[in-house]
């Protein structure tokens, strides 16, 4: 694996002939279009042969129905599965599908032998998740039936190889039934050739409070289903201030407590796919970061002459510029250094794979660097 960090006075000409690889390729990897500008701190990853020894991982992928075609076909090539989200529901258990339609993401996923997932998801009217949703449909078995019944015909019609259970925000009193309710749902797809799997919040303890955390028992759910996505991202999010989206020591904690209930073979890795630029000062209750993509981060960081620093605990990469208005910005995004560091827990600790929240925006880097890493599993 080869990593450079761009310096004052570096070009992308230089670096080429200093790593001994075509100028070409090294733009290709990186997205660079030229003439080939370069941000000081910039991480760029230079081309490697993949390793020799390497393991094999899952790779799942989430994606709306409205990805843009170029960066699913793009995205594919490096998959196992494909998360398509996302499938809700009503109170009395009537599936219901995504606003645009998914049919032509299955037939894409298909050409290259990746497995189309359905996820599953409690969205209520506003479009978030809904408690309310999630605690009717675990207390009322008529519901669920009728749920998992249109679950398998749908799955069936479309050609879905397995369900993803994303509940969030499941209340304390309904920790129990919720996993009851997976146990039925696996049930009904072990019986019909699928698979279930589970998204969790990153929890660092059994007794962690909070109602993203409450509801969700590790043990037990990493028990009944066929694996588990540890949520390890957000972090740094939307209405919060700015930090990491995925500090690497924040992430380390919720693996090694997953792994004191769930086994390694059954555990993928949230990898987030995005950054978020925040205006400062922080405001809690009104600042509102934007989200962006990881090439864009770095756009931003040329456009306003800014010097991308890395910050060694988090294991994340950030920069501050001051925008035309005036306003200070603070950047936090993901980089070929901060996705090595999570593809080292996924080697230290022998996970499954891992999970990317989402595949939406194109970063070739990261897809080039996983295939140097692992062998993606069929």
């Amino acid at each position: 694996m080869s990593i450079y960090v761009v310096q004052p006075g570096d070009t992308a000409y230089g670096i080429a002939a200093e790593q001994n690889v075509p100028l070409e390729e090294l733009a290709y990897a990186n997205q660079l279009v030229y003439p080939y500008p370069l941000a000081v701190g910039q991480a760029l990853y230079v081309p490697q042969e993949p390793d020799s020894d390497r393991r094999s991982v899952t790779v799942n992928g989430y994606a709306y129905p409205f990805i843009s075609p170029y960066v699913l076909s793009q995205t594919l090539p490096f998959l196992t599965f494909l998360s398509v989200f996302s499938y809700g529901f009503t109170e009395d258990g009537q599936l219901l599908a995504p606003q645009a339609d998914d049919a032509w993401m299955l037939e894409a996923a298909a050409q290259y032998a990746v497995r189309p997932i359905l996820t599953l998801t409690p969205f209520g009217p506003e479009g978030l998740f809904s408690n309310y949703l999630i605690h009717q449909i675990v207390t009322r078995p008529a519901s669920r039936s009728v749920l998992i019944s249109q679950l398998l015909d749908t799955m069936n019609e479309k050609g879905y190889t397995g369900v993803d259970i994303d509940f969030e925000y499941i209340l304390a009193e309904d920790r129990d039934l919720f996993t009851g309710f997976v146990r039925e749902v696996t049930n009904a797809m072990h019986a019909a050739g699928f698979t279930c799997s589970v998204a969790l919040a990153p929890k660092t303890s059994a007794g962690q409070q909070g109602l993203l955390y409450e509801g969700k028992d590790y043990g037990a759910l990493g028990a009944i289903a066929d694996s588990v996505l540890l949520m390890t991202y957000e972090w740094g999010y939307t209405y919060g201030p700015p930090m990491a989206v995925a500090p690497l020591n924040m992430v380390r904690r919720v693996v090694e407590y997953a792994l004191t209930e769930i086994p390694a073979a059954k555990i993928d890795l949230g990898i987030p796919n995005y950054g978020y630029d925040w205006p400062l000062p922080y405001q809690q209750g009104i600042t509102a970061a934007r989200t962006i993509g990881n090439v864009e981060a770095v756009q931003i960081a040329l456009d306003y002459n800014a010097v991308i620093e890395f910050d060694e605990t988090a294991r994340s990469p950030f920069f501050r510029y001051t925008a035309e208005d005036g306003t200070v910005h603070e950047v936090w995004f993901e980089d070929v250094r901060s996705l090595s560091a999570k593809f080292d827990l996924v080697e230290q600790y022998s996970l499954r794979g891992m999970g990317y929240w989402q595949i939406m925006r194109w970063f070739r880097a990261n897809w080039l660097l996983l295939s140097e890493r692992f062998v993606i599993s069929e």
